[in-house]
This record gives C-alpha cells, sequence and structure tokens, in this order.
C-alpha cells in the first residue's frame, strides 16, 4: 500500500477550516482525519458530524476518516455515516457489540476501523479481522492533541503489522499521537501505512515543506 499523511483537523484553525483543508490537501495530504471527542469516553469535547457535513456541502470530497472517542458510539456510527465519513474507527471499549458495530459501518456504505489505547491489548483483532479495513495504533491517550509520542507503541505497530500480514486481508495499519518528521520513519519501519499529524502539520509555516519532509522520511525508512 502507498503510505497515506492524514493531517488532524483538531489542531487547524477553526475560523478558516474549509481553507485549512484545502491547503493540507493542496500541499499532498492523502486524508483527513476527524478526532471525535464527546467529554464522557475520553476528557474532551471536539467536534460532530454537522462538521463533516458542511464540508462535504461546501465541495470537499476528499477521504475523510472519523476517529469516533465517544462513548455509547452506535448512535454516531450512524450520524457519521450519513454525513459523509469514508472510514470509521472505533474503540473495542466504545461498544458492548463489537461485531455489530464495525458490521454496521460496513452496511452503511464506510470503511470499518478499530482503535488501541496505548494499554489495550490487540487481543480483540483477531476476532473481527475479517471485518475492518483499518487497524489504528494510538501513541499517546486520547483526548488531548500536541501530546508527545509513547515509543513503546512501536512494539505494538509490529504485533499489529504481523497479525495484519498474516491475516491476508488489505487491512491500514495507521498511527496517531506524536507523530512528526522526527519519529515517522520509525513508524514507518515497524509497518505502519498511514500517520496522521495534527500540530506537526497545522499552524507551520508551508504546509507543503512539512508534508514533504514527512514523505522523506518515510520512504528512508521503507529504502525507496
Amino acid at each position: 500500500m502507498n503510505h497515506w499523511i492524514c493531517p488532524s483537523i483538531l489542531a487547524a484553525d477553526f475560523t478558516r477550516l474549509g481553507e485549512e483543508v484545502q491547503a493540507v490537501l493542496d500541499a499532498g495530504a492523502d486524508t483527513i482525519h476527524f478526532d471525535v471527542m464527546d467529554n464522557h469516553y475520553v476528557p474532551n469535547l471536539s467536534i460532530g458530524p454537522l462538521v463533516l457535513n458542511a464540508l462535504r456541502k461546501a465541495g470537499c470530497d476528499a477521504i475523510v476518516d472519523v476517529h469516533l472517542m465517544v462513548k455509547p458510539v452506535d448512535r454516531l456510527i450512524g450520524d457519521f455515516l450519513d454525513a459523509g465519513a469514508d472510514y470509521i474507527t472505533i474503540h473495542p471499549e466504545s461498544t458492548e457489540h463489537l461485531h455489530s458495530s464495525l458490521t454496521r459501518i460496513r452496511e452503511g456504505g464506510a470503511k470499518a476501523g478499530i482503535v488501541f489505547n496505548p494499554a489495550t491489548p490487540l487481543d480483540a483483532l483477531s476476532e473481527v479481522i475479517d471485518l475492518i479495513d483499518l487497524v489504528l495504533i494510538m501513541s499517546v491517550n486520547p483526548g488531548f492533541g500536541g501530546q508527545s509520542f509513547i515509543p513503546s507503541s512501536l512494539n505494538k505497530l509490529r504485533q499489529a503489522r504481523a497479525l495484519i500480514d498474516a491475516s491476508g486481508y488489505e487491512i491500514r495499519l495507521q498511527i496517531d499521537g506524536g507523530i512528526k518528521s522526527a519519529n515517522i520513519a520509525d513508524a514507518a519501519a515497524a509497518g505502519a501505512d498511514a500517520f496522521v499529524a495534527g500540530t506537526a502539520i497545522f499552524g507551520q509555516a508551508s504546509y507543503a515543506e512539512v508534508i514533504t519532509a514527512l514523505r522523506t522520511n518515510i520512504a528512508v525508512a521503507s529504502g525507496s
């Protein structure tokens, strides 16, 4: 799979959100990442489906992957399907019936993903690997942007990569939390092929220069 750079709009300037999204896409981003928080599952409150719906109405046709940090999760799965999400990723802890929730995402026309927090084992992955299109490894504790990368996340990436490769399914492996030029090569070498970055991109002087630097370091890790 080609490598994806996935800017998280949590770090964008919301007074110019449409412009910010277009700017990172023009600079070479592959997807737009939504961090959805409910002040219940995680100690923060962010954005809902109306934001995605507004971007779609404004003409944004980019791939949007939505990370739901909410509990219970099933109601918002439906809302984000209606708003136009391409990927919806959920935490095993956020639903009583993981198989059912993932099935609902796929039946609604989106690709389904599962998210693992730093202290959450990968046990559930093998049980639903035939139902998912993306595995997201959190390299920070969910809830706030701007945190530092947790190095032990690299071991979990390697474990997830081995499980994905053994399954034979085409599943993306995404990393989220503290990703920047200094550590993105390590994440790529550990098996990640999609990289969420917020403050490392948004707010920088040149989005194109930052994204180019990220890709350069990925290429070094992959030997290309």
